[in-house]
């Protein structure tokens, strides 16, 4: 599914590919010149290396809740969900990070892989997506939570 949707950034690295989708999704965030780079696989190994070394994650040991959590608590200004899928219930991991910079990631459970979803709306098909509960909605629709 990725190959066809334009709004899915592919993830190019073989390795570590959690870490080369953050800094991917970081970089599109933060308008770095070197996203572009990013995207091809160009200039981000040694992003990756530095990322790694800094927060200490050993992605050959796993890339799960565990690693996406260490990830969270490093990038507090961000808030990341990761999808299972192309459906907004198919949310696997997300913080109650309060923030309106958003990582959204697509975990591939076949491949065992992460992609950058670039837009959320275009992804799921839907005309909105609400921000609070990551349901399909009408445009500028924001659901409030009766537990905040």
């Amino acid at each position: 599914m990725v190959h066809f949707k334009r709004s899915i950034i592919e993830g190019k690295a073989e390795t570590n590919c959690l870490a080369h989708a953050l800094i991917i999704a970081i970089a599109r965030i933060t308008n770095d010149p070197n996203y572009n780079a990013y995207r091809k696989g160009n200039k981000i190994l040694p992003e990756v290396q530095h990322l790694l070394q800094t927060t200490r994650i050993d992605l050959q040991l796993g890339r799960g809740i565990p690693e996406l959590q260490r990830f969270q608590d490093k990038f507090i200004e961000y808030k990341i969900t990761v999808y299972g899928g192309l459906e907004c219930e198919d949310i696997i991991f997300e913080c109650k990070v309060t923030s309106e910079k958003r990582i959204n990631l697509l975990f591939d459970e076949v491949n065992r892989h992460y992609h950058v979803i670039a837009n959320l709306t275009g992804e799921m098909a839907k005309q909105d997506v609400c921000k609070g509960f990551n349901k399909g909605c009408r445009s500028g629709v924001t659901h409030v939570s009766r537990d905040m």
